[in-house]
């Protein structure tokens, strides 16, 4: 029985040329050995399965060959490529950084470093997974990687740069390497399957690609495990789909029609059917979320590009784009990403899930209310509503209600304007608290309901005799009611200024401080006042007391002015200008303290020549 040897290592690339989606670095390379600019050590960091430590051997190799043409590619035929081939190459030399990470493994490098090679000019070392070296390690490989040999070439591979030190990077020529496309890895993957003679639908293959997420040496896996899957090497779109698990796009071509045409019960029983075939409800959602997207980027011919799907399917979605609004995407995208953030942490997945396809299912109708067009506001000609009233039904043009005319009224129903009352504008003078000059300020203020209820009787009865005849209501009478109106609303009076004395007005304070339960304003209030100029100034010590006395400002002056009988007085608030006197702390400042109390205490000091002990 012949070994199996899986496509990963079996179509591994030999030569530059043979290296899927990375032109990028193989030209590099190419060039660098035509001009014989190769540097001393490189770095080639990408994700995984995309060619970094391939491409490390293809140039160990290259710049080893005793035959190397014009176009920079090995033979494949001399005794150093069959060397490189069958691993027996005494020039190329590959370390495992994650089990070899240490000082010591990296001091053993270094030791082999210093001999020539001896078949070839160049000694390659190929340290994979160099993240995993320890920052002990990375340092005592600074100063060989710095100034190695003419003949050795260092190349270091990683899947994660940012672990590595920045005194390595600049020490590195560095490559980044990019994750495959799908086109290039189906069509290699179709390559792989003329050559393994076996029948595989294009369209497999892009699922496959698709699923690899950009790294071909998973797409060669999971290749070969369909191959084993399928029965008569034949390799079939449904078969890759139930293998690897993975829901197909025309669920959400139907999920998506049934939300557009708000069809909820179909659209429940797709998720329905998704769930009792295994999928996951969040894996759904995710995939949902992406076909809105999808349909939101076929709108525009310039960004179709952006889709990662074969051809097939791209059509697809750009049909199914025409009947879909951008607002209806926007909107659909936003209630998907709330249900795939709050998925995890629902108690009940399902109900969660459907509960947003019930908002999308919405979403359609709710557009459509919100471009119906509003109703246009009627002519206003000057006339009340009295006047309109007592317009003759003759006057009125009537149509006759066809079926065309009823139509046109559903779709642009009237909406009757509301009624609101008219509010006095009431003119009331203010003073400002800081002794400001006064200043005249129109206030549109309501009137209380007690000021209508005799308007409201009369424009009842009125209302009432217009429901009786419409030919009462003459002009005549239409402005009797409206002066009954007029002279049952009470006049606003002016500012009251009636005179009290300091005994009433401190009664009041007293009794406003009587009435409140905060110890804070009570002793505001207790501290007393000074009245000046129809302002009570009250002194305040600190900028606490100050914050206190602006809430209850408002209350006191409404409380104190009500009691006098006069709504002129103002209310302020003054800082007291404290001094506070610190005791002294130093012996400096004791010594000046004493000084101060007993002058002679200087001239002891002086005549005993005495020092302050610090």
């Amino acid at each position: 029985m012949e070994k199996f040897v899986v496509s990963a290592r079996k179509y591994r690339p030999a030569t530059f040329d043979t290296v899927v989606g990375q032109s990028h670095i193989t030209t590099t390379l190419k060039n660098a050995i035509r001009t014989n600019h190769l540097a001393q050590a490189f770095l080639f960091c990408g994700p995984r399965g995309v060619g970094k430590t391939t491409c490390a051997r293809i140039l160990a190799k290259t710049i080893n060959c005793k035959n190397l043409d014009d176009k920079v590619e090995p033979c494949n035929e001399c005794t150093s490529c069959v060397n490189f081939e069958q691993s027996a190459s005494f020039n190329m030399h590959e370390l495992d950084a994650a089990s070899n990470n240490s000082v010591e493994d990296i001091r053993n490098l270094i030791d082999q470093v210093r001999f020539p090679p001896q078949d070839g000019k160049y000694k390659v070392y190929i340290i994979d997974e160099v993240h995993m070296l320890s920052s002990a390690a990375f340092n005592a490989f600074l100063k060989t990687l710095e100034e190695p040999p003419s003949y050795a070439i260092f190349i270091l591979a990683t899947t994660e740069k940012h672990k590595i030190l920045p005194t390595i990077l600049s020490r590195c020529q560095i490559f980044d390497f990019n994750r495959i496309q799908i086109k290039d890895m189906a069509d290699h993957l179709a390559h792989i399957a003329k050559q393994e003679k076996i029948e595989a639908d294009y369209q497999a293959l892009e699922v496959i690609a698709q699923k690899a997420d950009g790294g071909l040496r998973d797409a060669l896996s999971m290749f070969d495990l369909n191959v084993t899957f399928s029965s008569g090497d034949t390799l079939t779109y449904e078969s890759v789909l139930e293998n690897l698990h993975i829901l197909d796009y025309d669920y959400y071509f139907r999920m998506t029609d049934a939300l557009a045409s708000s069809k909820l019960s179909e659209a429940l029983l797709i998720y329905d059917d998704i769930l009792r075939k295994g999928f996951d409800g969040h894996q759904f959602v995710v995939g949902l979320n992406e076909h809105f997207r999808n349909l939101l980027v076929a709108k525009d011919p310039q960004t179709v590009k952006l889709m990662e799907v074969s051809e097939i399917v791209q059509n697809r979605f750009i049909e199914q784009s025409k009947s879909m609004d951008i607002g209806l995407l926007m909107s659909a995208l936003s209630v998907g990403s709330q249900v795939d953030l709050n998925y995890k942490t629902s108690k009940n997945q399902r109900l969660h899930v459907e509960i947003g396809l019930m908002k999308l299912s919405q979403i359609p109708q709710i557009l459509r209310l919100s471009k119906l067009p509003s109703a246009p506001e009627p002519k206003s000609n000057g006339a009340t509503h009295s006047d309109a009233s007592s317009v003759e039904p003759s006057s009125v043009e009537k149509k006759k209600l066809t079926p065309e005319t009823a139509a046109s009224v559903l779709e642009k129903p009237e909406r009757p304007e509301p009624k609101t009352e008219p509010k006095a504008v009431v003119t009331e003078s203010v003073r400002v608290a800081d002794n400001q000059p006064s200043e005249t300020v129109n206030v549109a203020a309501e009137p209380p309901k007690e000021v209508y209820k005799t308007a409201v009787k009369s424009a009842v009865v009125s209302k009432r005799s217009s429901l009786r005849s419409t030919a009462d209501l003459t002009p005549e009478a239409v402005n009797r009611s409206q002066t009954k109106v007029e002279e049952s609303r009470p006049s606003i009076s002016s500012p009251k200024t009636t005179a009290f004395t300091p005994e009433e007005l401190q009664s009041a304070v007293d009794e406003f401080r009587g009435k409140v339960s905060s110890d804070s304003v009570k002793l505001i209030l207790k501290n007393g006042y000074e009245f000046e100029d129809k302002t009570l100034v009250f002194s305040l010590s600190n900028g606490l007391q100050e914050s206190t006395f602006m809430e209850i400002r408002q209350d006191l002056a409404s409380f104190v002015r009500e009691k006098v009988n006069n709504t002129e007085i103002q209310f302020k608030a003054v800082l007291k200008k404290t001094t506070v006197n610190l005791r002294p702390y130093t012996a400096q400042e004791k010594y000046n303290a004493m000084k101060v109390k007993n002058p002679m205490i200087e001239k002891l000091r002086e005549a005993l020549n005495l020092d302050l002990v610090q």
